[in-house]
């Protein structure tokens, strides 16, 4: 079921390429964040399993840094898990499109649904993969900075960030790093994939779209982007195991937010 805008008053998008876009309520991320529950009961086995996928991918990966004695890199690579999600929950989107048609979604409608739009998608995944790299090539830069070039182990890592004289300024210094980069990552795929993967739109377009739905409500999308944080912090922070929900529910929630934030256009329309 269709998430209602309360209120939206449609406004053109300030640029060329881009669609036009919606200025929304405050109120709206809540209502996001209750239409993708609904989604998430519509299919929850789908959703729970499509979400087991990157409990699984978190832990081996955890495993693997622990074996080799980098653990110190599961912070970084944890915040930057954020910076390409989006692209990364493509077949939720597709989930939520399938149950709002008054369908039932499949776990391979979900994992392949990538392949609607395969080139575009990788544009802006690879946009967000650069993204990534920039932000753990700056993790190790800004730690070398505090703490000196050598690797620690993750005991001295915990004792060194969080019980050092240096580790104040450290988490400052990288939270504002990692918050604009952060920042960039969100303008450009707030709502640039599920467009892509619903409309006949070039990637470019998409992006614009994104960025002109994002300056237009900043305020409401910076709540958004926050809870979107918050929610992945808190399914990472339970070894992983609460991203099987947490990011179904992001998930579903960000195809609701596309839908209020584009209005519907029949040209342009897949469906």
């Amino acid at each position: 079921m269709q998430t209602a805008p309360q209120p939206l008053a449609a406004s053109p998008s300030p640029t060329g390429p881009a669609l036009p876009v919606r200025r929304i309520g405050v109120e709206q991320p809540w209502r996001w964040l209750a239409a993708g529950w609904r989604d998430f009961l519509a299919a929850p086995l789908v959703s729970l399993a499509y979400g087991a996928l990157f409990v699984i991918g978190g832990i081996a990966l955890t495993a693997a840094l622990w074996s080799l004695d980098w653990l110190f890199l599961a912070l970084p690579l944890g915040a930057g898990f954020l910076l390409v999600a989006p692209v990364l929950a493509t077949g939720l989107y597709a989930v939520s499109r399938r149950v709002g048609e008054g369908g039932r979604p499949s776990f391979t409608e979900a994992v392949t649904a990538w392949r609607a739009r395969p080139g575009s998608l990788a544009v802006v995944g690879l946009v967000l993969m650069l993204l990534f790299l920039v932000w753990i090539r700056l993790a190790f830069l800004i730690f070398a900075l505090f703490f000196g070039p050598q690797p620690p182990s993750w005991p001295l890592f915990i004792d060194a960030v969080f019980f050092s004289a240096s580790g104040i300024p450290f988490l400052v210094v990288g939270t504002a790093v990692g918050a604009v980069l952060a920042a960039v990552a969100f303008a450009i795929s707030a709502i640039s994939i599920p467009l892509l993967l619903d409309r006949d739109v070039g990637a470019f377009t998409a992006v614009a779209t994104s960025i002109a739905a994002v300056a237009l409500n900043w305020r409401v999308m910076a709540g958004w982007a926050a809870l979107i944080a918050l929610f992945g912090a808190a399914g990472i922070a339970t070894f992983y195991l609460g991203l099987a929900l947490t990011l179904p529910l992001i998930g579903h929630a960000s195809w609701h937010a596309y839908r209020d934030l584009v209005p519907a256009s029949v040209a342009a329309e897949r469906r």
